[in-house]
Formats: structure tokens, sequence, C-alpha cells
């Protein structure tokens, strides 16, 4: 290595794997909580303490929400795309899917972005390297969580289309999220969460009756840490 080479920036690298540990585990998390929590209140308490708890990460960073119309209506659509359809279908199909399982399918997203690109947006330049990469990482994923996830494939199968429709929801959000670039990605986060609990709490209170639950602390701590963590 020549001495004009720059060093390796360790602390970006760091926050990236605890971002991994924080979204990885959130599998785990909605497999425990969604056993006793039906899936569209669980999305709906997730997105709602989410809401919260990056309404005080803006407040602390004297940052604020936008205040157009227009880039309202654009969060309405990301928090489709992001929470309201792609968290619910996936805590939906982990009713019926072990969370291993779920991870895998749900990382096949990058590969859903390459292939809107390619045939469908063309929003930037793709090539073999970059669809070799996206099944790279999907393979990685799957050595991580251990090649016997992927035992239970076909048993489940609307479980396991489930998790794949979410991600194909990721995969646009990644690419519709690129318009935001006029707003933090603070901001951005918060009006995200803040459609989805305006959708999903309606939603949750008319289908599945929130208050006749009785969930167990381990069920609650589950959901809590998933909200604040692997969350907001």
């Amino acid at each position: 290595m020549s001495s004009s080479a720059k060093p390796v920036p360790i602390v970006e690298l760091a926050l990236l794997g605890l971002l991994a540990l924080l979204w990885g585990s959130s599998y785990l998390f909605i497999k425990v909580a969604v056993t006793e929590i039906p899936p569209v209140t669980l999305i709906a308490v997730r997105v709602t303490i989410a809401a919260l708890f990056l309404l005080a990460v803006l407040s602390w960073r004297d940052d604020h929400l936008p205040r157009d119309g227009r880039t309202w209506r654009m969060l309405l659509v990301q928090s489709f795309f992001n929470s309201i359809g792609a968290w619910t279908l996936l805590a939906w199909g982990q009713k019926y899917v072990d969370s291993g399982l779920a991870s895998v399918l749900n990382s096949t997203s990058p590969i859903f972005v390459f292939l809107f690109t390619v045939f469908i947006t063309r929003h930037e330049v793709t090539s073999g390297l970059k669809l070799f990469g996206a099944c790279l990482g999907l393979l990685g994923v799957t050595m991580i969580v251990g090649v016997d996830a992927l035992a239970g494939l076909g048993q489940q199968v609307a479980g396991q289309l489930a998790a794949i429709a979410g991600a194909i929801l990721y995969a646009c959000a990644a690419i519709y999220g690129k318009r935001f670039n006029h707003i933090s990605s603070t901001a951005t986060a918060a009006g995200t969460m803040i459609c989805a609990a305006a959708v999903l709490v309606p939603a949750s209170l008319v289908l599945e009756q929130p208050w006749t639950l009785a969930p167990s602390l381990k069920a609650v701590a589950a959901t809590t840490i998933l909200s604040v963590l692997c969350t907001g």
C-alpha cells in the first residue's frame, strides 16, 4: 500500500455493521412478536413508535418536516412501498415462515432493483457486475443464516410469496427514494413513518381490534426493540 492511500473508514464501516445487525435482527423480533400480535397491528405499533422516536431526533438536530403538500404526497407513496405494504406483507408471511428463510427471501430486493432498472425505470447505468454483486449479497445472506434455512422452501408457499412481494416493494422504495434529495434523510424517514402510522393505525382498529389483545412481556419487548432500534 502506498503512503498516499486513504485510511480505511473504521467508523463508517462499524456503523454499517451495526446497521446490518439491527436490520438483520428485525426478522427475529418480527417472528417473536407476530405470534401474539396480528400483523397489521404489529406494523402499526412499529411505525408509530418509530415516528415518535424520529420526531425526537428531528427536534434534537434542529431539523424539521417538509411543509409542502407535494412532498407529503411523495412520502405517502414511499410509506406504501417501504412500510405499509412491505412490512405488513413480511409480518404476515412470518406467521408461516421461519425468520431465517424470510431474511433470505426478503434479501432478493437488490435483484429486483436491478431488474426494474434494466426493464422499467432505466434511471442509472446497469452492468453485469451490479447483477453479480446483488446475487453475491443474496448468497452471503444465505451463508450467514445457514443453508438449512432453505429446507422449508416451497412448503409454506403463501408466506414465502409474501416475503418476496415485500422484497419487490423494498426495491420500489429504493428506486422511488431517490426523489427525496431535497429534504434530509431523517425528515424523509420521519415523514414516511408518520404517513404509515396514519394509514395503519385506523386499519388496525378496524381489522384486528387490538384492544382485545393481551401480548406477553416477550412480545411487547420484541415489538419495542423492533420499533426503536431496528426501525427508528
